[in-house]
């Protein structure tokens, strides 16, 4: 009895055992399908997207694009295409401030570094830009650099200061404005044409334009200072030197004359020490050894002017002075 007993349960072990299975393989199924499912609902959600009318969306595939949308319903391929959306709408970026959220603007370091600009008579100035702006072109926004409104900001800046130093620092505050604005954004229309990173200008405007602060003051006022005391080294240079340079011009030209009347008279005295040499030399062809002897007296009349000169033979007793042949 204990045989069939234990035979019993066996069965009833078996049957329990499949019932088990079958329901883990129920289980499996439906979590596959809840899955499947899942995969499907967020494909179908991801895929079909839409675009409002200030945006446009780039769509990629393996990196390169493929599309660009603009506002409406759309689809694309889940998984594998991307969407990228970008503002389309006019934005702007303030030059030289923070925007607060209030009317207030807020100086920072950065932002005042960005306003200070030098000016055509090397002044400071503080003055503040608010840059319009939009994207036109997505894609070269999105792809042509890597941070294309930092490209913008420094482009913005570097078309504030070359324009700024043009311009004397009372023309900045108040008459030139108008003239500034156009001319900045013309340059960096200028220059955003050659980046071409989808941006185009719409309007920068002058927010405020005032002195600098007290510390920049100070160092100005130094500058000026220094300014002030080249300018009187150089008006004494030029009195001293519009004091000295006639006298020094009459020295010099002194002293031409006086080397040119010198050269004159060593010329002429050279020339007629050259005709005194030719006559001589004539006679002295006709008669060499009268001439030689003429020359030789004619010597010693000048190297012993008052000497007295006697000739003798050598032989005789008998000296005769020269002078008294002459009297």
């Amino acid at each position: 009895m204990d045989i069939f007993k234990n035979f019993k349960n066996k069965n009833d072990k078996v049957v329990i055992d499949e019932n088990v299975n079958k329901q883990i393989n129920t289980v499996k199924k439906f979590s596959s399908l809840i899955v499947l499912g899942a995969v499907i609902a967020v494909g179908i959600f991801s895929s079909i997207y839409s675009v409002s009318e200030q945006e446009q969306a780039v769509i990629t595939q393996f990196g390169k694009v493929v599309s660009v949308e603009t506002a409406g319903l759309h689809f694309k391929l889940p998984f594998i295409q991307q969407r990228t959306t970008v503002n389309t709408t006019t934005q702007g970026m303030p030059i030289g401030y923070e925007e607060s959220g209030t009317n207030d603007p807020i100086e920072d370091t950065s932002a005042y570094e960005d306003s200070m600009m030098i000016t055509k008579d090397f002044n400071f100035v503080n003055i503040d830009f608010y840059l319009e702006y939009k994207v036109v072109n997505p894609e070269n926004f999105l792809f042509n650099t890597d941070d294309p409104l930092n490209t913008l900001k420094n482009l913005t800046k570097a078309s504030i200061r070359s324009t700024i130093s043009k311009y004397l620092v009372d023309e900045v505050m108040t008459t030139a404005k108008g003239k500034i604005q156009s001319e900045v954004k013309n340059k960096l229309i200028s220059e955003m044409e050659k980046v071409n990173i989808g941006i185009e200008i719409v309007n920068i405007s002058i927010q405020d334009a005032e002195p600098p602060t007290a510390q920049v003051i100070e160092a100005f006022k130094a500058v000026e200072t220094a300014k002030q005391g080249a300018e009187t080294a150089i008006n004494n240079a030029n009195k001293y030197q519009s004091e000295k340079l006639p006298s020094a011009n009459a020295d010099a030209d002194k002293i031409l004359k006086e080397a040119e009347a010198y050269k004159e008279n060593r010329i002429a005295e050279a020339e007629g020490q050259v005709a005194r040499f030719s006559e001589t030399y004539k006679e002295y062809k006709k008669f060499p050894l009268i001439t030689k002897k003429r020359m030789f007296y004619e010597t010693l009349e000048e190297v012993l002017p008052n000497l007295n000169i006697i000739i003798t033979d050598g032989k005789t007793q008998s000296i005769y002075p020269v002078d008294k042949f002459n009297k």
